[in-house]
């Protein structure tokens, strides 16, 4: 069996939209209710909304790796990287630093052309504390870069990307196809979905790396479609890829074998198109939780605030299985009568609602 990358017709990707002319559709609907939504919203809400959105993308773009870090740190790191601190946010973890300068930079650049500079210093921002691979180069050596999974004498082998050898020439290739079919390009691709997944297969095919191929080329994804939209993108593809690593896994490695790529171009398009609703949801929860904090903020004093804060960085519900006595205890950093107080106190003006009873009582969020 031969990789796309062996075949006569490598790079010349062929692909049909008639499949997808629903989900086309719908994408472009909902990207022009969410830039009609986003030039309606306050500037502190659009900020905030941009913050949830680039904090998602870095913690799930890691994740898909299986890296699992710090959501503080990595908003601390986004923060500071866009100026929104008066001093500079201490950020210890270096992983947590690194994406969150990225997931800035994929924004406030995506008109600039690709760059073989720009991927090296991506790669230097993800895996500079690394002491154990070539950072800012693409790799060299005669081994294979294979993708394996299984135990040890029982492996298989998903997919093997070009020898090291030639990742010049094929970068040199991509970076021109990609500036080529941006907007105003002689070969632009008007599409942002479809333009998009090419990209990201197109890239991860070559794997130039030696590690971080997979959220670099996520990256070059978003860059993609903000460059096709006109604005900074507002979606966490890697929210949605991660939610079915699976598919995205089996997509691509079956995209991977062929340069006809409909099918390919079928899922990322509908990642996309999901990425897009999620987006809208997440927009209307900032949204609620400004109001939320607008009607309640003279009514909770600070350990009510703490608490409550914490829960929705969880989500719209808060934590899995609701807030107790004992949790309250621990998020606050106060005594079982306290958090009693503050619980029944919170029930009363309703912000929060109970279920369960006695010992097994617990407390959801009213938004």
């Amino acid at each position: 069996m031969k990789y796309n990358w062996e075949l006569p017709d490598w790079a010349d990707f062929k692909y049909s939209l008639d499949a997808i002319e629903t989900q086309l559709y719908a994408f472009a609907l909902e990207t022009g209710e969410i830039t009609g939504i986003l030039k309606s919203l306050p500037k502190d809400i659009r900020e905030a909304s941009l913050l949830e959105v680039m904090l998602s993308e870095a913690i799930k773009t890691s994740e898909i790796e299986g890296e699992f870090l710090s959501r503080q740190d990595v908003m601390s790191s986004i923060r500071n990287n866009l100026g929104l601190n008066e001093t500079r946010e201490l950020v210890r973890d270096e992983k947590s630093k690194g994406i969150g300068a990225l997931m800035v930079d994929v924004r406030r650049t995506y008109q600039e052309p690709l760059t073989v500079d720009k991927l090296w210093d991506w790669h230097k921002l993800l895996l500079g504390s690394s002491l154990r691979i070539r950072i800012g180069q693409w790799r060299s050596g005669d081994a294979p870069m294979q993708i394996i999974s299984g135990s040890i004498g029982k492996e298989k082998i998903h997919f093997q990307a070009p020898p090291s050898g030639r990742i010049p020439d094929e970068m040199s290739r991509f970076i021109q196809w990609f500036n080529d079919t941006a907007a105003g390009g002689i070969r632009a691709i008007s599409s942002a979905p479809v333009r998009a997944a090419i990209a990201h297969l197109y890239f991860e095919t070559i794997h130039p790396f030696e590690d971080g191929n997979g959220r670099i080329g996520r990256a070059i994804a978003e860059k993609t479609l903000s460059q096709t939209l006109g604005r900074p993108v507002m979606m966490s593809l890697s929210r949605t890829v991660e939610a079915d690593r699976k598919q995205y896994y089996t997509a691509l490695e079956h995209a991977q074998k062929s340069n006809e790529i409909t099918k390919w171009v079928t899922y990322f398009a509908e990642v996309a198109l999901q990425a897009q609703r999620e987006s809208r949801q997440l927009i209307d929860f900032t949204l609620q939780k400004t109001h939320f904090f607008e009607r309640h903020k003279k009514q909770l004093n600070d350990r009510q605030t703490k608490v409550i804060q914490k829960m929705l960085e969880a989500g719209q519900k808060g934590f899995e299985g609701g807030m107790s006595a004992k949790k309250y205890m621990s998020v606050a950093k106060t005594s079982k009568a306290t958090a009693t107080r503050d619980l029944q106190m919170l029930v009363e003006i309703g912000v929060f609602e109970t279920l369960g009873g006695g010992r097994s009582v617990r407390y959801e969020l009213v938004l």
